[in-house]
């Protein structure tokens, strides 16, 4: 490139509202620089809770560095709520929510300064007098660069389109070549803008798709542990009332049972009673009082003998087969429970559909 740059900035000494001007600059330039990258702010610029700023992509490697289990963005991992990091300007603790640096503020006034600052640069540069910015040509050094060799693409001197190697060169006035490309970059400048506002509006929204969905499904995960609980709560309650149904049965029949024990039981001191008084009655030396005690004791006897039919409980009496109960086909069927609402299946079903009770059914 033929020319050489001889910017000369306004000395310490310089008076003037050009030299108080560029000062304020300087001061504004000094406040708007990132303590982490010693840049100026490059947005999106985050407000911390002590009120200092930061770069959303220092924030983020500060937060990435103190706590390094963390992971990053890009990651189906949500930030665990209560992670913290300190500001590098004041040692602040600053306490992050779930959405991690990304929950932070954003400082639009910062943002809005520093565009302003840089249109103000960039205006100080055009409007600044011959003095401060001279643009010589190296090959002929009395020459301005004042035109623009399309064929080589690069600013140049008359002398050289005239007399030098330019001279078989398509040329164009330089200012007309600078307003041309300033406003081409100025358009691009809005378009890059315009794209960057559309993705962050985009990032703002699957943010909040991210919140949503964890609601609903915590929500959801509510619903279905509280219809499990229902299921649990009527098995339980069913279960209850058929042991009392064995229960009852079981203490009908140990309460027969027992009685007819009870009864013969009785019976059977009768017999071991009457049994000792018949020996007694053989050792009986006088026939008389023999004969006598042995009549009583066989009508006794006989009496006995006629009572002596023992009821007792049937055959298979003490069986319980019967409360038996068929678990299989009700064991797939629960085994089976599964999701019927058809959500999502189709794509046309109602987005309100979500906010409806949860559904699930068999698929036995």
């Amino acid at each position: 490139m033929n020319f050489a740059l001889g910017f000369k900035p306004p000395s310490a000494g310089s008076s003037g509202p050009g030299a108080g001007r560029g000062a304020t600059m300087e001061n504004l330039e000094k406040q708007l620089i990132c303590p982490v990258c010693l840049e100026m702010f490059s947005k999106p610029v985050v407000i911390l809770p002590c009120q200092h700023n930061l770069c959303r992509k220092c924030a983020n490697d500060i937060f990435q560095s103190a706590n390094p289990l963390w992971q990053s963005r890009g990651s189906s991992s949500t930030a665990v709520s209560g992670s913290r990091f300190r500001c590098p300007s004041c040692r602040h603790e600053v306490v992050l929510d779930r959405h991690g640096v990304y929950g932070l503020q954003r400082n639009l006034l910062v943002e809005n300064i520093i565009d302003l600052y840089r249109q103000q640069e960039s205006s100080r540069l055009v409007d600044m007098k011959p003095e401060q910015q001279q643009l010589m040509c190296e090959d002929h050094e009395e020459e301005k660069i004042n035109i623009y060799c399309l064929s080589c693409q690069t600013p140049t001197c008359s002398m050289c389109k005239v007399f030098g190697k330019h001279k078989d060169c398509d040329v164009a006035p330089l200012s007309s070549v600078y307003m041309t490309q300033k406003t081409e970059l100025s358009d691009g400048i809005a378009m890059l803008v315009a794209s960057n506002d559309h993705i962050q509006a985009v990032i703002t929204q699957m943010e909040e798709i991210c919140h949503i969905t964890e609601e609903n499904g915590q929500r959801q995960r509510e619903q279905l542990a509280s219809q499990f609980d229902g299921l649990v709560a009527i098995l339980e309650e069913r279960k209850q009332e058929l042991v009392g149904f064995i229960t009852k049965e079981q203490d009908d029949k140990l309460k027969h049972v027992r009685a007819l024990i009870r009864r013969h039981g009785d019976d059977l001191e009768a017999a071991v009673t009457l049994v000792e008084s018949a020996i007694q009655s053989m050792e009986e030396p006088h026939m008389p009082l023999f004969i006598q005690s042995a009549n009583i004791i066989l009508e006794k006897m006989a009496e006995t003998a006629r009572a002596s039919n023992l009821e007792r409980p049937e055959l298979g009496y003490e069986s319980m087969s019967h409360f038996d109960i068929d678990t299989d086909d009700l064991a797939v069927t629960l085994m089976n429970i599964d999701f019927c609402s058809g959500v999502g299946d189709d794509g046309e079903d109602d987005p309100e559909e979500e906010e409806s009770d949860l559904d699930f059914c068999s698929r036995y």
